[in-house]
């Protein structure tokens, strides 16, 4: 095989023969301030979270739940192996966000995925954040007790 492509010159030709095997797929997702990094692969349906598993890594069964959801509707359960690097934020949010990398990592899979992930709202990031505090108050919308004298 390396003796082959050593022959050939021709690029186009190259990409060809490269693209026919599945390759690791990464992907990016964010929850207000968790970023997820998901690299996914062909496997047997192991997902690691910070190489350990997410089961233990997220012990509650909702946030397990929202981690399966985008394999559960693109009926992909046990074909790809994921791999996660989370970081900031809470559980909740961690959680949100490697949801939405593995969304955006079966869309590159394949594109007919978008509209069964999109129905469900699982393509938008969720653009809230937590508002900044204000000067002259104690958080970003509570205010000091009003003192008439």
């Amino acid at each position: 095989m390396e003796s082959m492509i050593k022959k050939l010159k021709n690029r186009k030709y190259l990409t060809l023969i490269h693209s026919n095997k599945m390759e690791v797929i990464n992907a990016l997702g964010r929850r207000k301030t968790s970023v997820a990094r998901v690299y996914l692969s062909k496997g047997t349906g192991a997902v690691t979270v910070n190489k350990k598993d997410y089961k233990v890594a997220f012990p509650i069964t909702v946030l397990q739940a929202k981690i399966e959801r985008p394999f559960q509707l693109t009926d992909t359960i046990g074909q790809y192996d994921v791999a996660v690097n989370v970081f900031g934020g809470g559980i909740n949010g961690q959680a949100e966000a490697i949801r939405l990398g593995i969304a955006r990592a079966l869309v590159k899979v394949a594109e007919e995925n978008k509209t069964l992930l999109k129905a469900e709202g699982l393509m938008t990031r969720d653009p809230r954040m937590v508002e900044r505090k204000k000067p002259g108050q104690p958080k970003a919308r509570k205010k000091f007790q009003f003192s008439k004298r």
